[in-house]
C-alpha cells in the first residue's frame, strides 16, 4: 500500500459522520405519533430519535404568548387592511354611482311622461282650435238653421234632413249648443241683451234665447245671447 492511499485512509477515518436528525412527528415503521421532547420529558420517558430537533422546531414555530395566532406580520395585517378599505370604499363608490344614476332615470321617465302629456294637450288644442276655426266660419248658417226650426219651416221635407245630419256632424267633433230657457244665468256662457224683472225668481234665469251660443271642448266660440229675468225690487 502506497504512502497516498495510507493518508487517503487516514483522512476517511478521522472524518465525521454527518448526523440525521428525523424530524417526523409520525414514526415512519409504527405509524404511530411520536413524542416531543417537552411531553417525553413531562412523562419521564426517553424521548425517540430526533424528537429532540423535532421539539426545537416545534418551540420554534409555537406562537410566543401574546401574539397573533394567525402568523401575520403587522406589515401584512396593515396591508390586508388598506386592501380592505380600499375595496370598501370602491364599493361605497359604485352605491352612490348606481343611486345617482337611478336619479337621473327617475328624472328621465319624469320629463318623458310630461313631454307627452303636454304633446297630448298640444295636440287636443290643435284639434280644439281647427275645429272651433271651422265652426266659427259656420255660425251663420246655423243661425239660419235655428230661425227655420222656430218658425216651423224644418217640421219636415228635404231641409229637415239636411239640417238633422249637419247638426249631427257638429255633435260628432264636439260642439255644445249653449243656452236653454230656465237654467241660472252664467257669465262665461250668456250674454244678457235684455233683464226682465219677476218677483218669482230670486237670482238671475234665462228668460229666452236671442241666439244660441256655441262652444268646442272648453273653448266658447260665442256667448249665447239671451234676455233674463231678475228679482223684482
Amino acid at each position: 500500500m502506497t504512502g497516498h492511499e495510507d493518508d487517503k485512509r487516514d483522512e476517511t477515518e478521522g472524518r465525521e459522520e454527518p448526523k440525521v436528525h428525523d424530524k417526523r412527528r409520525i414514526d415512519p415503521v409504527t405509524g404511530e405519533p411520536r413524542e416531543s421532547a417537552a411531553d417525553a420529558a413531562a412523562s419521564g420517558a426517553a424521548p425517540s430519535p430526533g424528537a429532540d430537533a423535532s421539539a426545537d422546531d416545534a418551540s420554534a414555530a409555537a406562537p410566543a404568548e401574546g401574539t397573533p395566532a394567525d402568523d401575520l406580520s403587522e406589515a401584512d395585517r396593515a396591508l390586508l387592511e388598506g386592501e380592505a378599505a380600499a375595496i370598501e370604499a370602491e364599493r361605497a363608490a359604485l352605491q352612490a354611482k348606481s343611486e345617482q344614476q337611478q336619479d337621473e332615470l327617475a328624472r328621465l321617465k319624469a320629463d318623458y311622461v310630461n313631454y307627452r302629456n303636454r304633446t297630448e294637450r298640444e295636440r287636443a288644442g290643435d284639434r280644439d282650435a281647427t275645429v272651433a276655426s271651422v265652426i266659427t266660419t259656420m255660425l251663420p248658417a246655423l243661425d239660419d238653421l235655428d230661425l227655420a226650426d222656430k218658425h216651423g219651416d224644418l217640421a219636415e221635407g228635404p231641409l229637415a234632413i239636411v239640417a238633422q245630419k249637419l247638426r249631427a256632424s257638429f255633435e260628432q267633433l264636439g260642439v255644445v249648443k249653449l243656452g236653454e230657457v230656465g237654467e241660472a244665468f252664467d257669465i262665461d256662457k250668456h250674454e244678457a241683451v235684455a233683464q226682465l224683472p219677476n218677483p218669482e225668481v230670486t237670482e238671475m234665469v234665462v228668460a229666452d234665447v236671442v241666439q244660441a251660443g256655441y262652444r268646442v271642448g272648453e273653448r266658447v266660440l260665442r256667448a249665447a245671447k239671451v234676455a233674463v229675468f231678475v228679482p223684482a225690487e
